[in-house]
Formats: structure tokens, sequence, C-alpha cells
């Protein structure tokens, strides 16, 4: 299976962004497992602080009518983590990707379902280790089959990527976001 080029660079985006939680990674599970978890811990760390930042009066701000609001970009997330870590623990995803988008329409819904999406991201890679990570499993969204590990680098990169838009949101704010505080 070949990955559309910006799937690639964004998953290489995250390992130069997070270098640090890499270098402080514990070697449980093996080289392959701790670089895809310390990835995953700086991206749901910069997710979850940004949820946690933002005044709920804000969750409703928009730049321009076209795109997400903060907490839809943060619903949607949540959605989404389901839908990749189900992949990897090779299970029917328990929730859909835009089921958080239609339903958690207060600060306090979201930051709930945010929560609990990263728990159960987290519990995903609590079961992987390097032999497991390169097991063939289906990938999500129709993507065929790959590497175990390969949705969870994925989904590590589309929380980054909405990361990135929530920067700018706090930027227009005058908020510093949480990875440059």
């Amino acid at each position: 299976m070949r990955l559309p080029v910006t799937a690639l660079l964004s998953v290489c985006a995250v390992a130069v962004f997070d270098v640090s939680a890499l270098a402080q990674a514990p070697a449980s599970g093996g080289p392959v497992t701790s670089a895809v978890r310390a990835a995953w811990d700086g991206a749901k760390r910069n997710v979850v602080q940004s949820a946690e930042v933002m005044a709920e009066s804000d969750y409703g701000f928009r730049p321009v009518d076209t795109v997400r609001t903060f907490g839809q970009i943060l619903a949607h997330v949540a959605g989404a983590n389901y839908v990749f870590c189900s992949s990897a623990k090779g299970e029917k995803p328990p929730h859909a990707e835009d089921a958080f988008e239609k339903t958690a329409t207060t600060r306090a819904q979201i930051i709930k379902a945010l929560n609990d999406s990263v728990a159960y991201c987290d519990s995903a890679l609590t079961l992987l280790d390097d032999k497991r990570a390169s097991e063939i499993v289906d990938l999500p969204f129709g993507m065929g089959k790959g590497a175990r590990a390969l949705p969870l680098m994925l989904n590590t990169g589309h929380v980054q990527e909405h990361y990135g838009n929530l920067v700018t949101y706090f930027r227009i704010k005058g908020i510093v976001p949480p990875s440059s505080r």
C-alpha cells in the first residue's frame, strides 16, 4: 500500500516535533513501540491541553464560516481517535468519526469525549510491542491492510494536523498555545 505524500509528511513532522519526548521514552515494548508512544504522548498532550486552555465561550469560535469551530475540531479528533485506534486494536470502532461533532455541544461534553478517546488510544498503545506493531491489520477508512503500528502513527499525525489548526485559533485570540508555553 502506498501512502499519500501528505500522510508520510505528517508522520515525519510528528517525529521531528517531539524528539524530546522520544529521547525520554521508556524502552518497554522495543524501540519502534517507544517511538510510536512518544509521538502519541506529544500529540495527545497538545490537544488535551488545548481543550483545557480554551474558555467555553470560545469553543464556538471559527476564523471563517467555512471551517470547523474550535470545539468541532476537538470533537472531530475524538471521533477519529476511535476509528484509528480501533483499527490497531483489531476492533470495530465504538464511535463513528463524526459522532461527537453531532452530539457533543458543550465544552464539558467535548472534553469528556476527547479524554475518553485518548484513554481508548492509550489502551491500544498499552497492548503494543515491536512484534505486534508489525502484524497486519485492516486499516481504517478503507485504506486496505497494513502494519498495526500504521493506524496509530496516522492518528498521531492527524491529531497534530488538527492541533496546528487549534494553534492558529489560539493565536488569533491572542492566546499562547500549549506547545509554546
